[in-house]
């Protein structure tokens, strides 16, 4: 680690070193920067993304809908491997400008129609289904409140905490320092909201959840920025915990996790997902692929 101040130049200037254990995917500029199409399935929803938390709130969503019985949310979900640069390629790019995961392509209507940020297509979703979201007064209200509480504050929790604390090259007591104590905060609150509710937004489960959960829910459980639940003293958010492992449990979320999944526990993994019936022969397939 060195042990220099940095002191910033009159105008910075990109490396590509810049950036750490992410600097192959991060860049100063927008664009493609290659031609590439994005493949196509035969349901109406095609989704590219790959299993970070933003994409696991859209593979749920869409295994809830599924799960609640509207048939019309079939999808294909698309691996889209960000260290390769999939994100990069002229189709990506058509279908979310910004170059991050998720990306929806939505044909179940007249003209093709492309969502990109998680917490719209959520929002896009819910509407066009009529689910996981009250239709209107105080309660809608209070799930879009929550819902816009994650999309503001997810950005300290994982570019924020998660990188200083797990990726950063160097470990610098500072940021580290500022953004514990913001994420402690936020869990703070959730923890505060959770005491008086069963879900986040009230007594019905919603997209408020979908969209907390994988980064909060899952921070509570473990799963994220390796041993970080223990220093950030997880266990002590005792309405998180019971809050995420009653949403850990829906078989939904289970499959959701799974989908578009290339790492960690090979019986997690499921790259593609066409079909409901590749649940149940993705074990299968990967352990055969691992001999």
């Amino acid at each position: 680690m060195s042990d220099t101040p940095y002191t910033p130049p009159k105008v910075w200037k990109w490396e590509q070193g810049n950036g750490g254990e992410f600097a192959s995917i991060n860049r100063p500029i927008a664009g493609a920067t290659h031609d590439k199409e994005l493949p196509a399935g035969k349901h109406p929803f095609q989704l590219y993304s790959l299993a970070t938390p933003n994409g696991v709130k859209v593979t749920v969503m869409f295994e809830e809908l599924l799960a609640a019985g509207h048939a019309d949310a079939e999808y294909d979900a698309w691996l889209i491997k960000i260290g390769d640069g999939d994100q990069f390629g002229s189709g990506f790019v058509e279908v979310n400008p910004n170059s991050k995961i998720p990306a929806l392509l939505d044909r179940s209507g007249d003209e093709p129609i492309r969502v990109f940020e998680s917490g719209s297509i959520l929002l896009h979703l819910a509407e066009k289904f009529g689910a996981f979201l009250p239709k209107e007064g105080a309660a809608r209200t209070e799930v879009m409140n929550w819902l816009f509480w994650q999309m503001g504050s997810a950005p300290y929790l994982g570019g924020g905490f998660g990188h200083f604390y797990a990726y950063a090259p160097e470990k610098w007591q500072y940021p580290i320092d500022r953004f514990t104590m913001e994420t402690k905060r936020q869990l703070d609150v959730l923890d505060r909201q959770l005491a008086e509710h069963e879900f986040i937004a009230g007594s019905e489960y919603s997209i408020a959840d979908i969209a907390i959960w994988p980064w909060y829910g899952q921070l509570v459980l473990g799963r994220n920025y390796g041993d970080a639940a223990e220093f950030l003293d997880a266990a002590s958010y005792t309405n998180v915990v019971r809050w995420a492992q009653a949403i850990d449990a829906r078989p939904a979320v289970q499959r959701g996790r799974m989908v578009n999944r290339s790492f960690g526990d090979l019986e997690m993994q499921l790259h593609e997902r066409h079909d409901a019936s590749d649940f149940e022969t993705r074990t299968q397939d990967k352990l055969e692929a691992a001999e």
